[in-house]
This record gives structure tokens, sequence and C-alpha cells, in this order.
């Protein structure tokens, strides 16, 4: 009996949390997204740096979102580039965890590079790409 009720109390516990959070709260930012509003402030702020960096990261939704922008950059010599997930990268410019991917363009410039990547946005899609790269629709 009591493996069948702790299975249940915990998702019912973790409901409970889910409606008490706040905008503001990381574990809420995280499976949440990041808020609208504060994702466009910091976008403003961060535009300054060069897209993909870890002071401007590309926001996308989930791991998917990552591997599908990743899937729609192109090389400067118009190929796609191979890439793979090197890791977290700590808490990025909206508070979340970002994710740096070592993407790879073989005879074009740049030849290898690290891109950062915000997986907490899920209302956004990006349509633009880092310096040196472009993208497809």
């Amino acid at each position: 009996m009591l493996k069948r009720v702790l299975p249940v109390f915990a998702v019912l516990s973790l409901g409970g949390c889910a409606s008490d959070m706040q905008a503001g709260d990381p574990f809420a930012d995280m499976f949440g997204g990041v808020p609208e509003a504060r994702a466009a402030r910091v976008a403003a702020a961060v535009a300054a740096h060069p897209l993909g960096t870890e002071q401007n990261p590309v926001r996308v939704n989930m791991p998917a979102g990552q591997r599908s922008y990743l899937g729609r950059l192109r090389c400067a010599n118009g190929k796609a580039p191979t890439f793979h997930r090197i890791g977290s990268a700590g808490d990025g410019p909206y508070g979340t965890i970002i994710d740096g991917y070592q993407v790879d363009c073989p005879g074009s410039q740049p030849a290898s590079n690290v891109i950062f990547l915000d997986m907490y946005h899920p209302n956004h899609v990006e349509t633009k790409a880092p310096p040196g790269y472009t993208i497809v629709p």
C-alpha cells in the first residue's frame, strides 16, 4: 500500500507547489519559462553582446528547441554545422541555466565555436544567427 501512496503523494505535492510559484522564482522560471516581460527587458540589455555568447544566449524552448535552432544554423560556406552539447554553463543573464554547444564548420570560418543557449523561453523563436553564421527559416 505504501508503495502506491508515495508516488501519488509526490505528484500531488508538486502540483501544490507549482500553484504557489511566483514570477521571479528560479524554480518557476525553469519549469514555466522566463516571464515574457522580464525576458524582453533582459533581451534589450544583453543585445550589446553578440548572440550566442554567455552574455547573450540564444533563447529557445527546451532541449528540442536547442536542437531545432542549431539544426537551422548554416556555416559561412552554407553547409549545416555539426554540434554537440558540452554541458551547462551556470546561470545566464535571464536567471536560468544556460547550455554550451560545440558547433563545428569544417572548411569554413569560424571552424569551431561554442554557442550558448537558454532553453527556458517557451514563446520565443529566435530568427537571428550568431556572428559568422546564417539561419534558415
